[in-house]
């Protein structure tokens, strides 16, 4: 399952970020996203929230219920072994963290998940990378500017990125064109906003505007 995970991820590339959205209000985003033709949504588990062990991996399992494999559900701000294990149990095919820690890292593989631990620098790339991370997330990507990237890029060429924070029609393609294997991305595909007054008719036309430029790398490429 895992190898074909991976292929599905480089072909879609998009990942879309859920963040404290639940309920009815998810699978109506998740509707959106997916009629926008975006494939892959992560569903973060809230730190703040005590009971984001159970609110998460419930979110997930109804996603995956709603949407069997016509979406691909991960979870995201994974920090301990005991999230992987309850976000494996509720259907979810990778685990995002916002840090490497080698511990989830490995117990995310033993379950034949993909593993995208977060790292911004070239030590803490090449660490998650060495740790078993099939992608490593860049975060967060906007902080250091391109520049920045392009200079790390060099000699990490062999390592799978994918670009988090900051992300937007008018860069995707510039992390694209530097070998990016994809991208993570929150407000421009799930405003609270957009969310909240129900107006997800514009989040279907933002993901439709995404998967324009990743349809066009694909072609490219």
């Amino acid at each position: 399952m895992k190898l074909e995970m991976n292929d599905f991820i480089e072909k879609n590339k998009v990942i879309a970020i859920c963040r404290g959205t639940y309920g009815e209000k998810l699978i109506n985003l998740v509707s959106a996203l997916n009629d926008g033709g975006v494939k892959l949504v992560e569903v973060t588990f809230d730190q703040g929230d005590p009971e984001c062990l159970t609110k998460t991996p419930k979110a997930i399992a109804s996603l995956v219920k709603e949407f069997g494999n016509e979406v691909k559900f991960g979870a995201g701000t994974v920090l301990s072994i005991e999230q992987v294990e309850a976000a494996h149990q509720a259907g979810a095919e990778y685990i995002i963290s916002p840090n490497t820690n080698s511990s989830v890292i490995k117990r995310t593989k033993e379950l034949d998940m993909v593993s995208m631990p977060g790292a911004l620098t070239p030590s803490e790339i090449i660490s998650a990378n060495e740790a078993g991370a099939d992608f490593v997330k860049v975060f967060p990507v906007r902080a250091l500017g391109i520049g920045y990237i392009k200079d790390i890029l060099g000699p990490i060429n062999h390592i799978k990125l994918v670009a988090t924070a900051g992300v937007t029609p008018d860069n995707l393609q510039d992390y694209l064109d530097l070998g990016f294997s994809g991208a993570g991305i929150s407000g421009y595909l799930t405003d609270k906003r957009l969310i909240d007054t129900g107006d997800f008719a514009t989040i279907t036309k933002h993901a439709l505007e995404m998967m324009s430029i990743v349809r066009e790398n694909n072609v490219l490429n």
